[in-house]
């Protein structure tokens, strides 16, 4: 793997162990983080876990927002 990738994969997974942190800390699963934002758990799951496309970063910054993660 590049470096570049892995790089990006370290992102990723260290975003999403900061997103699940926070999720334990407020109670909320993904499940409900979906009904929250009227979302599919996939898309969810997606988002949490570092996807880059369009959705999962809009998806991300509404999770950001319900978790007190705006400023990090």
């Amino acid at each position: 793997m590049p470096l570049e990738e892995k790089e990006l994969s370290h992102a990723a997974n260290k975003l999403e162990s900061k997103i699940k942190q926070k999720m334990l800390e407020k109670g909320y699963s993904q499940i409900e983080l979906a009904k929250l934002l009227k979302e599919n758990r996939s898309t969810i799951s997606a988002a949490i876990g570092g996807y880059p496309n369009k959705k999962s970063k809009e998806v991300r910054k509404r999770i950001f927002k319900i978790l007190g993660m705006e400023g990090e």
